[in-house]
């Protein structure tokens, strides 16, 4: 009979403890697991913080008791490993009591997990700072709560410290959120970012963006945090909420391959580069499938497959393969869902690549109750689908794990044209907001759509920028400079236009890209060359407010796809802006959909 030690519980070894004993059904599996719970809910406890999960014993996935009954496992709760004898093949731990013990084993499965980052800052050990990683953690802040506290201050605007915000909001607290990152949720764009921004000060929370913690002061036994900028925080409790980094100490003394950045370094098999230890989890590298960068990807998803696939080599081989993950991640931040997969802009670096941007009803725009999504694509130069992200209250993971499962699957960009989704009033739209993407994309590669990406530079000076909405739209905010002539007035003003640009280029936008797609194809026609803008005045407004004349109160509110609107026949009108406006026929006041 051969023994197999798992070192760590939770998602990735716990995957593989299970999987491996319905494979070898006679083997010793022994999990050794430091803290007190073996298998639980890590991604519940912002949800129990907040009091959507009611009862901690929902967070408790399995006992040791419950895992031995169902799965013959010999699980080891409060116990450490310590060391790993890779020659003579065993492990020492030390159990609750502090014996020490050697565990001889003929396959080692290492699913050590992550530490949170602790940023070297004056007072970061004050005993009412705390992580969001374990059930004992949100066991104190939750009794913190319970007790009175009533200000809080949370370090990180990642997926967590967005969680734990939301969390302790929903509970009744102040709440201030500190990104040291130019703009909250790091990891998407800061096009989309904007709306999460907006959606955390709808609820009270008060955002510092680009900003860090310059120090943590004690006042009568509560923290108060100091940033950088020179504001001051006095909160009742902190959650620290930074990011993590490896916890591989024990394999770097077993002499593993490791990253420079301390994680386990493993193959396809979730193989170290001893042949007897296979690693899986937050701790082990993984190779991005787009930017190619190696690190580790602090995902469930990753740690459950990673574990199944090292029980299967454990077993023989001739199982599935780990693949490079795109690190498709969703969450939710009070009302709004956020997610994405691939690669952001930043992480694409100076790799060339264009973005197709859609603003559409994630159902159809005439039965009632559609919400806007924000949804962008970024793809190369072949077609190949590189990222996409979505923001929205409704229909955002459908459409970025369809995303997902397309790049996935190694289909191009303008494939999603063709995908057969499912279709009806309530759930979404006979041209799906994804099958739309497609469709711009196509248009893109084929060289019958030039866009102007509204995150790069804009001189109105330089550039004669059309603005094809109505004059509705464009007294709530339009471009400095800009010359409004409504989309359905473009073909017989193409004269003016001419004349307006003398000889500069042309830049068109109506709210989210699809009217100004019209009118590029009416100035195609007459044979001026123009550029349409990605995303349309939504996108443009928040990527660029500088440009903004008459903004509306945020940007993350500028008018959005499914909105319809009304143009009216009201002469020429006269512009404190400068701008130049030609106003629509009385052909134009019908309702204009912007989608």
């Amino acid at each position: 009979m051969r023994t197999v030690v798992v070192i760590g519980g939770v998602a990735g070894g716990m995957s593989a403890a299970a999987r491996l004993r319905r494979l070898d059904p006679s083997a010793r599996i022994v999990v050794v697991e430091q803290g007190s719970e073996v298998s639980f809910a890590n991604c519940g406890l912002p949800y129990f913080l907040s009091g959507e999960i009611a009862n901690r014993s929902d967070l408790l996935l399995r006992t040791p008791e419950s895992l031995a009954a169902t799965l013959g496992l010999e699980v080891r709760v409060d116990t450490l490993a310590t060391a790993i004898d890779p020659a003579a093949r065993e492990v020492t731990v030390r159990g609750p009591e502090g014996r020490e013990e050697r565990i001889g084993y003929d396959a080692l499965v290492l699913a050590p997990g992550a530490y949170a980052v602790r940023p070297p800052i004056p007072g970061i050990d004050h005993p009412r700072v705390r992580t969001l990683r374990t059930v004992p953690d949100a066991d104190t802040i939750r009794g913190w709560v319970q007790q009175g506290a009533a200000r809080s201050v949370v370090l990180g605007a990642g997926f967590i410290g967005l969680e734990a915000a939301e969390a302790l909001r929903h509970a009744g607290l102040d709440v201030s959120i500190v990104e040291a990152a130019p703009h909250v949720l790091p990891v998407i764009d800061a096009e989309l970012a904007a709306y999460v921004t907006d959606e955390l000060r709808t609820h009270g929370v008060n955002v510092h963006e680009g900003v860090a913690a310059r120090a943590i002061l004690d006042v009568e036994g509560t923290p108060v945090v100091e940033l950088a900028d020179g504001t001051v925080l006095p909160a009742d409790l902190v959650i620290l909420s930074v990011g993590v980094r490896p916890r591989s100490e024990l394999a770097a003394a077993a002499g593993l391959a490791l990253t420079e950045q301390g994680a386990i370094i493993v193959d396809d098999d979730q193989r170290t580069s001893d042949p007897q230890i296979w690693a899986v989890g937050d701790a082990t590298a993984s190779t991005h499938a787009i930017t190619g960068a190696v690190a580790p990807v602090a995902l469930a998803t990753p740690a459950n497959r990673g574990g199944r696939v090292a029980a299967d080599s454990i077993a023989g081989g001739g199982g599935r393969r780990s693949p490079r993950p795109l690190g498709t991640a969703v969450v939710r931040v009070f009302d709004l869902t956020i997610a994405m997969t691939g690669a952001s802009r930043r992480s694409l670096g100076d790799r060339p690549f264009h973005t197709v941007r859609v603003h559409a009803g994630h159902h159809a725009g005439y039965y009632p109750g559609a919400e806007t999504m924000h949804l962008l694509l970024h793809f190369d130069g072949e077609g190949r689908i590189l990222g996409a992200q979505g923001v929205g209250r409704e229909g955002v993971d459908k459409r970025i794990d369809v995303i997902a499962t397309a790049a996935r699957g190694g289909l191009r960009v303008d494939d999603l044209v063709d995908l057969d989704l499912s279709y009806a009033p309530p759930f979404g739209a006979a041209k799906d907001p994804v099958m739309m993407l497609g469709m711009i994309a196509d248009n893109v590669l084929s060289g019958r759509l030039t866009q102007h990406d509204p995150v790069a530079p804009l001189d109105p000076e330089t550039t004669l920028v059309l603005d094809v909405r109505n004059p509705g739209e464009w007294d709530r905010g339009h471009i400095e400079g800009a010359m409004l002539v409504p989309q359905p007035d473009v073909a017989a003003s193409i004269e003016e236009i001419r004349r307006a640009a003398a000889g500069r280029p042309i830049v068109v936008h109506c709210a989210s890209g699809f009217r100004s797609y019209l009118a590029n194809r009416t100035l195609a026609g007459a044979g001026i060359d123009s550029a349409n803008v990605s995303g349309g005045f939504t996108t443009l407004a928040i990527a660029q407010p500088q440009l903004v004349a008459h903004p509306q109160t945020s940007p993350a509110s500028a008018t959005t796809s499914g909105t319809t609107v009304s143009s009216t026949n009201a002469g020429r009108n006269a512009n404190p802006s400068g701008s130049t406006i030609v106003t629509p026929s009385l052909a134009a006041a019908s309702s204009i959909s912007c989608s």
